[in-house]
């Protein structure tokens, strides 16, 4: 059993934070570090707790923001705007709250750097492993989705005029660089850049709504529809690989209210605009901005194409992270720019980009496994397991079973987010099976390796 780390000797009441509230934090980090993945740094050559939780914020936002926005209007022509907002306001909140339940247990834990570490204190190697390869699949698929929005958008520049295949190769040359820093801190600077460029991408895709309206154009307040097409864009991963890199881990919930925030906003916004202009009898373009008309499409998808990049890039880091640590943990290769150390990076960060560009070119049905995955993984790491962690640490040191009977709101609580998890997990696997089967019958799937 993982032992319980207290860096305060008061002891913690109901729903408390871990966080040393009122020690300086020289203090906190130095009792903090002797179990934190990334030990003591000082004197150390590469230091990786060096993120402000703004920064972690602006890379949260740049990693999540884009997917969401550009598929939650085609959401709205299905499920319709009230239902749609419904759902994008009580996610939000949703997500938030489970993202308290995450930095309470990563603050309690020092050691967990991954969902796998996670996954070892709850069930053991096994949780480790498999948590661990999920996060790794997860993390290339949406890197290969990433390309994917690359790929639309040059081909969207250029009318078409390449393969496909190679816009995607082309692309991915840029993000492979993009992630090759050690430290997201480096990153995260590159992506200030990324979160303007979808923000203003945003803004450009609705003044062209607006501007342009389709004649056809309806707005239902509610429709009729498959369970299908609404599940679609309610997943979203929480990495603790971000707050093992902060400077003062103890911030983490105010980037976690800034993503929300933001993006419950933004989100909500950009749906409705898009959505009012652009619903042609029920059916919008994912991504929206292909149903603007050609130029402003090509203005939205030039500025957005920084996010792109940003975010694949941030997705294959995390996959070769996750990785890098395990084989490396407590060595010097982690700190010290060693020839080996940087030499497994250099390859971890060139099998995880090529794996993500093979599998978005030569996978017919790849966007449909992306749903997979996210249900899958994405499912249980946003919600479903945050309840688990929150069962755990209050059974093990709280006093067992008779401390759920003393927090029964908490307890039932927690217990329905665990069943939300799976619930997505089994429901979004149904959706995407369905998805290609009804893909496969229309004969919508294109060959493998396709210039089309």
């Amino acid at each position: 059993m993982a032992k319980e780390y207290r860096y305060s000797d008061k002891p913690l009441e109901d729903g408390e934070f871990h966080e040393g509230r009122n020690e300086p934090l020289n203090t906190f980090r130095s009792g903090y570090d002797n179990d934190d993945v990334f030990g003591h740094e000082e004197g150390s050559q590469i230091k990786y707790k060096t993120l402000s939780w703004q920064l972690v914020a602006v890379l949260m936002i740049a990693e999540i923001v884009s997917n969401g926005m550009l598929s939650l209007p085609s959401s709205l022509a299905v499920v319709g705007i009230v239902p749609g907002l419904v759902l994008i306001v009580f996610l939000g909140l949703f997500a938030t709250y489970t993202s308290w339940v995450l930095i309470q247990f990563k603050l309690r834990h020092p050691e967990v750097h991954t969902m796998g570490d996670a996954g070892y204190i709850l069930f053991g190697w096994p949780g480790r492993e498999l948590l661990s390869f999920g996060t790794v699949v997860f993390a290339v698929f949406a890197t290969g989705g990433q390309l994917l929005a690359g790929q639309i958008a040059l081909g969207a520049l250029s009318d078409n005029k390449l393969c496909l295949m190679l816009y995607t190769g082309i692309f991915t040359i840029p993000t492979l660089l993009f992630s090759l820093p050690r430290t997201l801190d480096k990153l995260s600077w590159l992506s200030v850049l990324s979160v303007i460029s979808i923000i203003v991408a945003g803004i450009v895709g609705m003044i062209g709504a607006g501007l342009n309206p389709v004649a056809t154009r309806v707005a239902s307040v509610t429709i009729e529809t498959s369970f299908i097409n609404a599940f679609i864009s309610i997943t979203n991963p929480v990495f603790f690989i971000l707050i093992s890199e902060m400077k003062n881990p103890r911030d983490a919930m105010k980037a976690a209210w800034t993503l929300q925030v933001f993006a419950t906003t933004f989100y909500a916004v950009f749906a409705v605009v898009t959505y009012i202009y652009l619903n042609d009898n029920n059916s919008i373009a994912s991504p929206s901005f292909s149903s603007l008309p050609p130029k402003w499409a090509k203005a939205a998808y030039g500025i957005a194409i920084p996010n792109f990049l940003i975010a694949g890039s941030l997705y294959s880091h995390t996959a070769a992270k996750l990785i890098f640590v395990r084989i490396f943990r407590k060595s010097r290769h982690i700190h010290d720019h060693t020839i080996l150390g940087w030499s497994v990076w250099t390859v971890l960060i060139v099998v995880m980009n090529a794996a993500a560009f093979v599998l978005a070119v030569g996978v017919p049905i790849f966007n449909y496994l992306i749903g997979i995955a996210a249900s899958l993984f994405a499912s249980w790491y946003t919600y479903g397991i945050a309840g688990m962690f929150w069962l755990y640490d209050t059974y093990t040191y709280k006093g067992g079973m008779s401390a759920f009977s003393r927090r029964l709101v908490m307890t039932a609580l927690n217990v329905l987010t665990v069943a939300a998890g799976a619930f997505i997990c089994v429901a979004g696997t149904y959706v995407t099976i369905v998805s290609i089967k009804n893909a496969y019958d229309d004969g919508s799937v294109p060959p493998a390796f396709s210039c089309g």
